[in-house]
């Protein structure tokens, strides 16, 4: 076997794709508003002698993406006139969402906060409420443009384009503020409106990305169809009037139907699944939460953490992610989310080592980077089984619900996280942290056994 045909070498073709290589793209342009309506429009309203109360208020801004499921249905099924018929419904619903976060950002740019806060809350929820829209029809095209096993790879490379994206709307836009600025000593919006101004010109990228793609094919079930057509039947069947039938049967096919799919199909199984995907990233959202309290107790500097969490934290996401791209390929999804949630689990033990060892900044760097890798590990092979159970017929719909069903139970037990520091102290804590991902393990290993029976059944003749 030459160098070139080894297995390895070929699964890492996958990151040549075309539709793998757009992604990196779509995903610069997913991260770049989020740090702009939260980290850094908080700095610039602080700059501006906003009350702390004030800009605490202002980051509810970032609920929009929490409540992204409740307008997903109409990302699924809404055709937009005039765009659907030329790119396609889910670059139509794009190329919109990205206009809007560049328009919005624009606005944003424009409006002095010290003169009309009101005008710049309103443009922050305008770009939190379109970039939201834009996460669920990325989500949508990502499912549908290639098949399950690249997925892990599509995952990768939307993450590195985040992270740039993050880091360019944080770091990148208070450099450019910072280098405008001539009155250090007074504030001037002058600055800022040239930092926002640049971000919104930087939507270009995802906007030339949607118009360079090409628009997936969705493979819809033919049991999905019939089961829409059998229902709109019925409703015909009680005499309906043709607008209210029309609703009707929207409303059916659009909202209900991504929950009586997603049971139908798995049947008990789905509340197996749904405990996984509810736990599945507990251990680092519960963690999370406390590291940088954490870093600031064992006496880092706000610099030395930024540096390492930047730079060191970045790289080895990254490097995690395009690493789980790989394995999912090679070893398939379920055997790599086992990996990613063991690793995940086992480097909060990494904190335990680091408390013990106060102010060490290789240790620091060292942890970190672990942890960071494992996350990226984890992320993409999450992300390929998410998508691995999305009907395409709902695949917005069905995504978007999922990820918020990952998130609520973690985020919820992540707030009594500093009260049971308080109480046992961070060794406990990490420890504990470490602890609760040992049912996700199991978890995995009893949805990956019933997969594999489901799979034996379907190959009987």
């Amino acid at each position: 076997m030459t160098l070139r045909d080894h297995p390895w070498l070929a699964a890492l073709k996958v990151y040549t794709h075309p539709r793998v290589v757009g992604m990196l793209f779509l995903g610069f342009s997913a991260g770049l508003p989020l740090l702009l309506v939260l980290g850094t429009l908080s700095f610039w309203l602080s700059e501006a002698g906003i009350a702390r109360a004030t800009i605490g208020h202002l980051s509810w801004v970032g609920l929009a993406y929490g409540f992204k499921f409740l307008w997903s249905p109409l990302v699924d099924r809404l055709p937009l006139p005039l765009l659907t018929r030329m790119l396609g419904r889910r670059r139509a619903w794009l190329l919109l969402s990205q206009i809007c976060i560049a328009l919005a950002l624009l606005g944003m740019a424009n409006t002095d906060p010290v003169l009309n806060l009101t005008h710049t809350v309103f443009f922050a929820l305008a770009v939190a409420f379109a970039s939201a829209t834009q996460d669920i029809a990325l989500d949508a095209y990502r499912i549908e443009a290639v098949e399950t096993e690249k997925q892990g790879a599509m995952a990768a490379t939307y993450q590195a384009g985040y992270r740039i994206a993050m880091i360019t709307a944080g770091a990148g836009a208070l450099w450019i503020a910072a280098s405008v600025d001539t009155t250090t000593a007074a504030y001037d919006f002058h600055p800022w409106q040239v930092a926002y101004t640049v971000m919104a010109a930087l939507m270009a990228v995802g906007i030339l990305t949607t118009l360079t793609i090409h628009e997936p094919e969705k493979k819809i079930p033919c049991t999905t169809s019939e089961r829409e057509l059998h229902a709109r039947a019925k409703f015909a069947s009680l005499g309906l009037s043709d607008g209210l039938l029309n609703a009707t049967a929207w409303f059916y096919d659009a909202v209900l139907s991504p929950f009586i799919d997603f049971i139908q199909r798995y049947k008990w199984q789905a509340l197996l699944m749904l405990a996984l995907i509810a736990l599945y990233r507990i251990s680092d959202v519960v963690m999370g939460v406390m590291s940088n309290p954490f870093y600031q107790e064992m006496g880092f500097t706000k610099d030395e953490v930024a540096t390492v969490s930047k730079v060191f934290g970045v790289i080895m996401t990254i490097a995690g992610a395009g690493l789980g791209g790989l394995l999912t390929m090679r070893l398939g999804v379920m055997r790599t989310l086992f990996l990613g949630a063991l690793l995940s689990a086992a480097t909060n033990l990494l904190f335990v080592w680091l408390a013990g060892r106060g102010h060490d900044v290789g240790a620091l760097v060292f942890t970190v980077s672990a942890d960071n890798l494992s996350a990226g590990i984890a992320s993409s092979a999450f992300v390929a089984y998410l998508s691995g159970l999305v009907n395409q017929a709902y695949s917005a719909t069905q995504y978007a619900l999922f990820t918020s069903v990952m998130l609520l139970l973690p985020k919820f037990i992540a707030g009594f996280s500093g009260e049971f520091v308080d109480a046992y102290g961070w060794a406990a804590f990490f420890t504990g942290t470490a602890l609760i991902g040992v049912p996700v393990l199991l978890l995995v290993w009893l949805v990956a056994r019933e997969q594999e029976a489901a799979s034996r059944k379907q190959e009987k003749p």
